[in-house]
């Protein structure tokens, strides 16, 4: 895959490192050509210069190719800015945005952007934003039969209840992190973009849970 990264700071550098390093290709924007250095010798993808939301900066990093767009300047409002101009003008699925303060959160996440706070900041939750796939273990029984997952979950789950989700993927969902919060959900409670979503399920379905997760509904409401 191809990833365009907006920042090239500790957060920025390291990301693109570790996602060269795992084979995608990377392109790093930056305002300041001295921001690169934390690249290091060694990094082989492209460095452009320019600002983060611009069209033309964007194209030239790639991003009508790119598969995932990751916002982490240190400028909230050019990070929702880039982020938005990324999932709305170029159609990039997979989108994130750093932010340092907490309490704009909710307004961006009605946006549609994935939102990660500076105070919760983890190199894994980001990468996770980027490269949603399968289901990453939280937690198993002593028998091993059980086990408790965050399950990359398509948006066309999008408004559907979470009784829908159970009845479908044939599984329980124990809790809903959305906009850095836990929530329990009850059956009535409907996905909304940006959730991420923890099941339990048992041990031996997880390739069938992750491929009904991965497809979205199969049938039609009420059938």
């Amino acid at each position: 895959m191809h990833i365009v990264i907006m920042g090239c700071g500790r957060v920025g550098s390291a990301l693109a490192q570790t996602l060269e390093q795992q084979g995608h290709t990377v392109a790093v924007i930056d305002q300041d050509p001295t921001a690169f250095r934390r690249l290091g010798s060694q990094f082989g993808g492209r460095r452009v210069t320019g600002i983060g939301f611009d069209q033309d900066t964007l194209r030239e990093a790639g991003i009508e190719e790119a598969g995932a767009f990751a916002a982490v300047s240190s400028g909230d409002n050019s990070n929702i800015i880039a982020a938005r101009v990324a999932r709305e003008m170029f159609g990039v699925e997979n989108v994130a945005a750093r932010i340092y303060d907490p309490r704009r959160a909710e307004v961006y996440q009605r946006l549609g952007i994935p939102t990660v706070a500076t105070v919760r900041w983890t190199a894994d939750q980001m990468l996770r934003r980027l490269l949603p796939s399968g289901a990453e273990p939280l937690w198993r029984d002593p028998t091993g039969g059980v086990q408790l997952a965050e399950v990359h979950t398509s948006t066309a789950w999008v408004g559907h209840k979470i009784s829908r989700i159970q009845e479908e993927t044939g599984v329980r969902v124990a809790f809903l992190t959305r906009l850095g919060e836990a929530i329990l959900p009850s059956s009535q409670t409907v996905l909304q973009e940006g959730d991420l979503v923890h099941v339990m399920m048992r041990a031996d379905e997880v390739d069938k849970v992750e491929a009904a997760f991965a497809t979205g509904p199969e049938k039609e409401a009420g059938h």
